[in-house]
C-alpha cells in the first residue's frame, strides 16, 4: 500500500501516514480512483491540534481490521481543514443537512462526483447509547451505496444545489448601533463574564468592536467599553488563560472558564494580543506576545499554527496533564507536539497584531518579530511560481520549505495585506504598505473578472477539484474565532483608503459590508470585525500624522500611537519616509514636512487636515474634545 501523506505539507496528514488506511490526499486523482473502482469516498476532516482528532486516530484509524473493510469499500481522502479551508467549509455546509453537532473531525461521504450524502463528526469504535460504532456506519452507508444508488445521487445532487444557491444578501450597513451592543449586552453571563453558556469561547472579533465603539464618542460608547473590559478582566483572571505560557486556550466547555479545550491556537493569541493591547492592559499583552516568541515562533521568523493539547505521559497521549504543571515540572515533561505549519493568512493576523500592540505599548522587540514574519512570508509565500504574474500565485500553507497546492483563500489575501498596512504604519516603512496595495488589487481585479457577489475574488481562484465537481460556494461571511476573509479583505482595503484617500478602496469595503448589514445587526456575536469595520465607515474618518524630524519618540509621536485603531489612525514617520510614502501615491503624507526639524502633527478628518502643531499639549486638547 503506497503511503501517500509521509511527505505532505501538513503535520496532520503526516500523523496519519502510518495508518492502515490506504489515504489518499485531497486530490482529483482520488476522486478518479473511485469513479474507477465505483466505491464512495470518505472524505475525514480535521487538524493537528484537534484531541477528538487524534482519538478518532487512535480507536478507528489504526485498527487494522476496521481499515481493512474500510480501504475495500471506499477511498478515503484525509483533509487538513487548516490547509484546506474551502473544502472544510463546503463540506461543513453539506453536513448541516445531517447533523446538528457540527464539529471535527468531520468524517464525510460523498459519491465520485463530490456529492455529499452522509455525515457526521466523532463515531466510536462501539456502539454507545444512541452514537453507532464507525464500522456500523461503514457498512451502512456501503450498503446504501449498493441496494439505494438512486436515493443517494439524488440526495447528493440536491444538498449540492442548495450550496450553489447560498448567497450574501445586500443590504443596508448597520448604521444604529444602539440595537446591537444592547444585545452582545443581553448574551454577557453577568457572573462569569464572556457571552452565554458553555461551551464558551473569547470571540474576539467582537471585544475588537466593542473597544472600537468604546474610543467613540457615540451613543452606548460607555456601555461597550464597559462589556469589553469585564470580558477581558474576566477571561485574562480564569483557566482559559495559562498562568504558566501566558497564552489562551482554544475555549472552555464551562460556562465558569474551568475545564479548557487546551490547544492553543495562533489566530486566538494573535486576535487576543491586539485586543488586550488596546485596552491598555500591558501585562496580559506581554504574556501573550512571550507566548508566540516563545512557543509558536519558528528560525524561519514566520510562526506556527498551534500548540496540540495532549502530550505523551508514560507512552500514551493524555489532554491537558502537561497544563497542569507549573513552570519547573514542565521543563521535565515531554511538551505537547506544535503543529509547524505556517499558515499565510494567522500570520497576517500575528503581524498585525505585533505591529499594533508594540506601537502602542512602545516595544521595539514586538514589532521587529511583526517585521520578521512579514519578510518571511514575502519572500517565500508571495508570488511563487512561474514567470509572469499570471503564473504566479499567494501560498497558503507550508512546512519545511515544502509548499501546499491547496488554493489560497481570501482571507489569506485580507489579513496578510492588514498585517503589512499594520507593520508598515509601526515601521514608517513604505514597502509594506506597497505589498498590501498589491494583494488588494489583486483581489479587486479578480473580484472584477468573476461572477461571485463580493467585489473581491481569489486571484489564483477556487479549490480546482470542487470547482471541477460544481461545489465552489462562496466562502463563510460570518466572523467567527477570527474575521471572515470578506471581512478582512474589506478591512484592509478601507486601512489602505485612509492612507492614499483613493475611492477605489474604500467603495468596495462599503460594498462587501451590504451582503452581510442584516445579518451582522440580527447576528452580532457572529459578526465582529464587520461590525467593527461599519463602525469605522459610518463615522468621520480620524487621521494623526506625525512627522519626528530629528526627534523619535517624542509626545506627539505617543498620541499618535494612542490615537491608532482607537478611534483614528495614527502614523508617525521620519521625514524621509513621509516623502517615500508620497512619492508612491499615499495621499496622507503628501506635503508632511517638520517644521524647522521639530516634530510637527497634522490631525485630518477625511484629508482635510488642521495647520499643523509642534505643541503636544494643543493637540492632546484637539484630541479629546472631539
Amino acid at each position: 500500500m503506497p503511503n501517500r501523506l509521509e511527505t505532505a505539507a501538513s503535520p496532520y496528514l503526516r500523523s496519519h501516514a502510518t495508518n492502515p488506511v490506504d489515504w489518499w490526499e485531497w486530490s482529483a486523482e482520488a476522486f478518479a480512483e473511485a469513479e474507477r473502482r465505483d466505491v464512495p469516498v470518505l472524505v475525514s476532516i480535521g487538524y493537528s491540534t484537534c484531541h477528538w482528532c487524534h482519538v478518532m486516530a487512535r480507536e478507528s484509524f489504526s485498527d487494522p481490521v476496521l481499515a481493512a473493510y474500510l480501504n475495500e469499500n471506499f477511498v478515503a481522502i484525509k483533509v487538513d481543514r487548516e490547509e484546506h479551508a474551502e473544502v472544510d467549509s463546503t463540506y461543513l455546509a453539506a453536513a448541516s443537512a445531517f447533523t446538528p453537532n457540527l464539529g471535527w473531525p468531520l468524517n464525510v461521504f460523498v459519491t465520485p462526483a463530490g456529492r455529499a450524502f452522509f455525515a457526521g463528526t466523532y463515531w466510536p469504535p462501539t456502539a454507545v447509547g444512541q452514537h453507532p460504532a464507525f464500522r456500523q456506519v461503514l457498512e451502512s452507508v456501503a450498503d446504501a451505496w449498493l441496494t439505494r444508488r438512486e436515493q443517494v445521487e439524488t440526495s447528493g445532487s440536491a444538498i449540492a444545489q442548495a450550496l450553489a444557491q447560498s448567497r450574501g444578501v445586500e443590504s443596508e450597513l448597520v448604521a444604529d448601533f444602539a440595537p446591537v451592543i444592547d444585545a452582545l449586552a443581553a448574551a454577557e453571563d453577568l457572573e462569569h463574564g464572556g457571552f452565554g453558556d458553555a461551551p464558551k469561547f473569547p470571540v474576539t472579533p467582537v471585544l475588537r468592536f466593542l473597544l472600537d465603539r468604546g474610543a467613540r464618542s457615540a451613543e452606548h460608547s460607555p456601555e461597550a467599553a464597559g462589556l469589553a473590559d469585564r470580558t477581558l478582566k474576566a477571561m485574562a483572571a480564569s483557566a482559559l488563560r495559562d498562568p504558566v505560557d501566558g497564552g489562551f486556550f482554544r475555549y472552555s466547555t464551562q460556562a465558569d472558564w474551568s475545564d479548557p479545550h487546551y490547544e492553543r491556537m495562533l489566530y486566538d493569541n494573535a486576535q487576543l494580543l491586539a485586543a488586550y493591547a488596546l485596552a491598555d492592559s500591558a501585562k496580559v499583552a506581554t504574556g501573550v506576545a512571550e507566548f508566540l516568541r516563545d512557543k509558536l515562533l519558528l528560525p524561519s521568523g514566520a510562526f506556527a499554527s498551534g500548540l496540540d493539547s495532549e502530550s505523551t505521559v508514560d507512552g500514551k497521549r493524555v489532554e491537558g496533564f502537561y497544563y497542569s504543571l507549573d513552570a519547573a515540572s514542565r521543563a521535565r515533561v515531554e511538551a505537547p507536539p506544535r503543529d509547524d505549519k505556517i499558515l499565510t493568512g494567522w500570520n497576517g493576523l500575528a503581524i498585525e497584531a505585533l505591529a499594533l500592540a508594540g506601537a502602542r505599548h512602545g516595544n521595539p522587540e514586538w514589532i521587529a518579530l511583526a517585521r520578521g514574519a512579514a519578510d518571511f512570508l514575502l519572500a517565500e509565500h508571495v508570488g511563487v511560481g512561474g514567470a509572469g504574474d499570471a503564473g504566479k500565485r499567494l501560498v497558503r500553507t507550508s512546512i519545511d520549505g515544502i509548499l501546499s497546492e491547496a488554493a489560497a483563500t481570501l482571507e489569506d489575501s485580507g489579513m496578510l495585506a492588514q498585517g503589512l498596512l499594520e507593520l508598515s504604519i509601526a515601521t514608517g516603512e513604505v514597502r509594506y504598505a506597497l505589498a498590501a496595495r498589491d494583494l488588494i488589487d489583486g483581489a479587486l481585479a479578480a473580484g472584477a473578472a468573476g461572477s461571485g457577489s463580493s467585489p473581491f475574488g481569489l486571484p489564483g481562484g477556487s479549490d480546482s477539484v470542487l470547482a471541477a465537481q460544481g461545489l465552489s460556494t462562496e466562502a463563510d461571511i460570518s466572523d467567527g474565532a477570527h474575521p471572515s476573509g470578506l471581512s478582512a479583505m474589506a478591512a484592509a482595503a478601507h486601512t489602505l483608503f485612509a492612507l492614499t484617500g483613493d475611492a477605489q478602496y474604500r467603495d468596495p469595503a462599503e460594498a462587501s459590508m451590504k451582503l452581510v448589514g442584516q445579518l451582522a445587526a440580527q447576528q452580532p456575536i457572529s459578526f465582529g470585525t464587520a461590525l467593527t469595520l461599519m463602525s469605522e465607515l459610518g463615522a468621520p474618518l480620524r487621521q494623526l500624522v506625525v512627522v519626528t524630524g530629528d526627534e523619535a519618540g517624542d509626545e506627539l509621536t505617543i498620541l499618535a500611537r494612542k490615537l491608532h485603531r482607537a478611534g483614528g489612525i495614527g502614523v508617525a514617520v521620519s521625514q524621509t519616509q513621509a516623502d517615500a510614502f508620497a512619492a508612491s501615491g499615499f495621499e496622507l503624507f503628501a506635503a508632511r514636512t517638520a517644521t524647522d526639524g521639530a516634530p510637527t502633527a497634522y490631525l485630518c478628518e477625511e484629508f482635510v487636515c488642521r495647520l499643523p502643531l509642534t505643541d503636544a499639549r494643543a493637540l492632546e486638547a484637539l484630541l479629546s474634545a472631539n
